[in-house]
């Protein structure tokens, strides 16, 4: 394994002073990349165009080839999150006791999509497979709070909440 003192690449002049320094120990390892973006995104909430380019002299990989790795996996972010995750459950239960209409509610309000984030970077659509709360179906998650048996009007009101907290701030 080569050690840190070899790595050619000079961090400080590109800006990662914040950046997990011990991962760079990985310079030409195999398997080294999917360790550097997890770290990129740790450090920074997604990774940033300037990390890829970062990361693809230190593995030497192209960068094409890493936003390629990126996309593939869902766990990474090419965007910053917003200041509320918002993660839908449409699972078989809540599916069944409408969560598409909780879905197009929040795609109304906040006008994004699943995996967007609205422009003033407050809230952040995420649709997920299940929630593990079925007795409670509709349900979805802000942050680490659990809101069950929805209805479209319940999610006016909680994201009006959410929104005039946040002018509070």
């Amino acid at each position: 394994m080569l050690q840190t003192e070899h790595i050619k690449v000079d961090q400080s002049k590109q800006g990662f002073s914040g950046f997990k320094i011990e991962l760079w120990k990985y310079q030409g390892e195999m398997g080294a990349l999917i360790p550097l973006l997890q770290s990129a995104q740790e450090t920074y909430g997604y990774i940033p165009e300037s990390a890829i380019e970062y990361i693809s002299e230190i593995v030497d990989i192209p960068s094409a080839d890493i936003y390629g790795v990126i996309t593939f996996y869902s766990q990474f972010r090419l965007k910053p999150m917003g200041k509320n995750i918002i993660k839908v459950c449409d699972g078989t239960a809540c599916h069944v006791n409408a969560s598409t209409a909780i879905i197009k509610t929040i795609e109304s309000e906040l006008q994004i999509s699943n995996n967007e984030t609205t422009e003033d970077g407050l809230f952040t659509l995420n649709k997920v497979a299940c929630l593990g709360c079925c007795s409670l179906s509709p349900v979805i998650m802000i942050n680490d709070e659990t809101y069950g048996r929805l209805t479209p009007k319940k999610v006016q009101q909680l994201l009006n909440e959410y929104r005039e907290n946040a002018e509070k701030d």
